[in-house]
C-alpha cells in the first residue's frame, strides 16, 4: 500500500480480500468491507457505486490501522466496536463474546413460548452483551428481565446495550454466580448461552474465537458444567408452566436433554441456523 498510489474504493478492497485469504480469514472480502464501510461511514452499497472514489489520506491510515488488527485475527466485531444482532445494533468489547446468528434461535424459542400481550418476568444468565436479554425486551414490550453475569466488565457493556435501545427501565443487572444472585425471585422463563466448550478443545479453537473472553467459552470437561448447574437449580425459580431455554454445543443437545430427564416434566430440541 505504497503512499504514491492512488487508492480508490475498489482496489484497495481488492487489496484487502487478496490480504486477508493469505492471512487464512475465512471471510475476506466481507470482512474488508464491513471495515471499509465503517471507516467510512457508509452502508456497504455506498462501496460498490463509489468503486473509482479515491481514499483520502485519513481515511486510508485508519483502514490500515484496522486491517493490521483483522490480519493478526482480532475479531471484526471488536475493532468496530459492534455487531448486529436480531436486526439490531449491539455494542461489543473484548469482555464479551461477540453474538452469533445461531443465537437469533434461542430468542426466537424464547418469544414462541411466551404468551404474546402478556406480563412476563424473564432471566439471562451469563448475559455477556446483554444480546438475549434486550432483544426479548425491545420485541416485546410487555417483558421485564433480570441480567446475570460474573463479570463487572460484561454487564457494563450489557448496560450500554440497554441504554441505548431503550429498555433500561425494563431490566435489572445483577453481578454473580449463574442463578445465585436470583434467589427468591419467580420468573416465567430462564434463558441462557452458557459456557459449553470442553476445555480441551479451547486450544483448538479459531484465533478469533480465542480472542473472546475464556470465562465465557470454557464448559469445563465435557463442557456441560453449567448445563448441570441451571437443570439442577433453575426449577425453583420458575412459576408454574415456566421453562428453562439454552443455547448447546454440537452434539450436546441430546446430552442436555438427558441431564434434565426425570427433573423437568418435558424436553424439547429446536435446531438453530446450522441444524
Amino acid at each position: 500500500m505504497a503512499d504514491e498510489q492512488v487508492w480508490t474504493i475498489g482496489r484497495i478492497l481488492k487489496w484487502s480480500e487478496q490480504y486477508f485469504q493469505s492471512r487464512g480469514i475465512d471471510t475476506p472480502r466481507l470482512d474488508a468491507e464491513v471495515l471499509l464501510s465503517y471507516v467510512l461511514g457508509e452502508k456497504r452499497i455506498f462501496l460498490y457505486v463509489n468503486f473509482d472514489k479515491p481514499m483520502q489520506k485519513e481515511e486510508l491510515s485508519r483502514y490500515r490501522d484496522m486491517v493490521k488488527r483483522r490480519a493478526l485475527r482480532e475479531p471484526v466485531a471488536y475493532i468496530i466496536g459492534k455487531r448486529e444482532f436480531m436486526g439490531l445494533t449491539f455494542a461489543v468489547s473484548p469482555a464479551v463474546l461477540v453474538p452469533q446468528p445461531d443465537t437469533e434461535t434461542l430468542v426466537g424459542a424464547a418469544m414462541d413460548r411466551l404468551e404474546s400481550g402478556k406480563e412476563h418476568r424473564v432471566a439471562d444468565i451469563g448475559t455477556g452483551s446483554g444480546a438475549v436479554a434486550v432483544s426479548l425486551l425491545h420485541y416485546m414490550p410487555e417483558l421485564r428481565a433480570d441480567a446475570v453475569d460474573i463479570s463487572g466488565d460484561a454487564l457494563a457493556v450489557a448496560r450500554e446495550n440497554a441504554e441505548s435501545l431503550g429498555v433500561e427501565e425494563r431490566i435489572a443487572f445483577h453481578e454473580g454466580d449463574l442463578l445465585a444472585p436470583l434467589e427468591g425471585m419467580k420468573f416465567s422463563a430462564i434463558v441462557s448461552n452458557p459456557p459449553y466448550i470442553p476445555h480441551g478443545d479451547i486450544d483448538g479453537l479459531a484465533p478469533e474465537v480465542k480472542a473472546e473472553p475464556v470465562g465465557a467459552l470454557d464448559g469445563g470437561a465435557d463442557g456441560l458444567d453449567f448445563y448441570r448447574r441451571l437443570v439442577d437449580g433453575a426449577g425453583e425459580l420458575l412459576e408454574d408452566g415456566g421453562f428453562l431455554a439454552v443455547e448447546v454445543g454440537i452434539d450436546e443437545a441430546d446430552k442436555v436433554a438427558l441431564l434434565a430427564e426425570g427433573k423437568w416434566g418435558k424436553t424439547e430440541i429446536v435446531q438453530d441456523l446450522s441444524g
